[in-house]
């Protein structure tokens, strides 16, 4: 019988950091950037900062609904053969898309990602 797929401790410390500041950069855009009045007048009157750059990027991304979409598409590929970096590909695009308001794709995506841990570890080559 296999082994169940399940990262170590170094592993698992990797993918908080990983997955805490993916979550920590979508609440600064979300409150800091997207959703004060101020920035985005300044923003839309012709400001040119790395601060405009990415509210103009992330609204782009979460009304294409991208956040989602690429969180899903992770997961089912770590579904299939989980592996190390598509688990940390799926807390940052789910923790993105969860706090950018793609929450439906992105919730789905974080279940089948919690579903991976019980698959078995590929067998090696």
């Amino acid at each position: 019988m296999r082994s169940l797929f399940l990262p170590t401790v170094r592993q698992t410390n990797w993918l908080l950091v990983i997955g805490f500041s993916a979550i920590g950069y979508a609440l600064y855009l979300r409150y800091l950037a997207i959703e004060q009045s101020s920035v985005g007048l300044a923003c839309d009157a012709g400001l040119s900062t790395w601060l405009c750059l990415s509210r103009k990027v992330a609204t782009f991304l979460f009304n294409n609904t991208v956040f989602g979409i690429a969180a899903v598409l992770a997961a089912v590929l770590n579904l299939i053969r989980p592996s190390l970096v598509l688990f940390a590909l799926v807390l940052i695009a789910g923790g993105l898309g969860i706090v950018l308001y793609n929450v439906a794709t992105s919730a789905f995506a974080i279940a089948l990602l919690i579903l991976s841990l019980a698959r078995p570890v590929p067998a090696p080559e």
